[in-house]
C-alpha cells in the first residue's frame, strides 16, 4: 500500500477525529498537531513495518448549514 487517507473532521465534543478510509483506524485528539502525531501512532500500530503506507493523507471535511 503506497498511501492510505484519513477523513479529518471536527468532533461534536471539541478537537478532531480521523477516520481512516478502508481500513479500521480511528483516532481523535484536541488540535492539529496532536491529531497529526496520533494519526501517525495509529497507523503505526495498525500496519507491521513492511505493509506501512508511504503517505498519510489527511482529507478536512467540513459541513457549513445555512438558513434559508
Amino acid at each position: 500500500m503506497r498511501e492510505i487517507i484519513f477523513l479529518v473532521q471536527d468532533s461534536p465534543e471539541g478537537g478532531y477525529e480521523a477516520r481512516a478510509l478502508g481500513e479500521s483506524i480511528f483516532t481523535e485528539a484536541d488540535t492539529l498537531e496532536e491529531l497529526r502525531a496520533m494519526v501517525r501512532d495509529a497507523v503505526a500500530c495498525h500496519f507491521d513495518e513492511s505493509e506501512r503506507p508511504q503517505l498519510i493523507r489527511l482529507h478536512f471535511v467540513r459541513e457549513e448549514v445555512l438558513p434559508a
